[in-house]
């Protein structure tokens, strides 16, 4: 899972917009108000729900915040419609890009990442243009303080996942898009402190970029899409050598 590990330490190397608590935290909201809406709001009864807000407090989601957001997508208190999207595209050095999105207004959202990608040296591609350089999975997330290395690999193995990646003091345990749950619990089950389970895209061959100026458009153009205020996640197919991150500005 060489690109996925490689993914990971970029955004943890350039300060992903994940940081900012702000922003977190309506990312989290977002997505509690869509999974209420969708599977309705008891969460034993809607695993996405429960997935979501497991998540939110993970991250110090206060609990009215959440409550609140299970409201606006069950409609028993007023709120914003929203509305998913995926998008895919393309970075310099013909690099890939996967953008999820939660919106009250699509048009502008489709807009305002055409301009982040045409500012970046990149540009929009319609539905299917990338999706196939990448696989869907799911991630489980734990932390090194709550098992060992060896632990790890031997409960995920135990509870059917694919791969573990051991990445800047945090296991990234891979299952089948259709597994994540049932390993999540098996996992859950057995003590260990889940920080995050979702489900992502993993590019199937990462594209190595060795040019620096590439290197640091391809940056420019994921931080400027994952800093966009309706995005959820941001997935690239890109591998830059960690050395090399390190010696870029953006």
């Amino acid at each position: 899972m060489a690109g996925h590990n490689k993914w990971s330490k970029v955004k943890h190397i350039k300060g992903a917009a994940d940081a900012k608590r702000s922003k977190l935290f309506s990312k989290l909201a977002k997505e509690i108000t869509v999974a209420a809406r969708d599977g309705g709001g008891d969460s034993d009864l809607n695993a996405r729900l429960r997935q979501a807000v497991t998540n939110a407090k993970k991250q110090s989601l206060p609990g009215d915040t959440i409550e609140r957001a299970i409201k606006k997508g069950t409609g028993e208190i007023e709120g914003v419609s929203y509305e998913e999207a995926c998008y895919e595209g393309f970075g310099a050095g013909g690099t890939a890009l996967i953008v999820e999105i939660i919106t009250d207004n699509k048009n502008r959202s489709f807009a305002d990442l055409r301009t982040l990608f045409n500012k970046n040296n990149g540009n929009l591609g319609g539905p299917g243009s990338v999706s196939h350089l990448f696989d869907r999975k799911g991630e489980i997330k734990l932390s090194e303080e709550s098992s060992s290395e060896e632990e790890v690999m031997s409960l995920a193995i135990e509870a059917g996942a694919e791969d573990v990646v051991n990445d800047d003091k945090l296991f990234y345990i891979i299952t089948a898009n259709d597994e994540l749950s049932n390993v999540a619990n098996t996992i859950s089950e057995s003590g260990a402190n889940i920080e995050s389970q979702k489900l992502i895209y993993v590019p199937k061959t990462p594209a190595t970029i060795s040019d620096p100026s590439i290197a640091r458009q391809v940056l420019r153009l994921f931080e400027a899409v994952d800093d966009y205020d309706d995005t959820q996640s941001v997935y690239g197919n890109f591998d830059i050598p960690e050395q090399l991150v390190e010696t870029i500005e953006i």
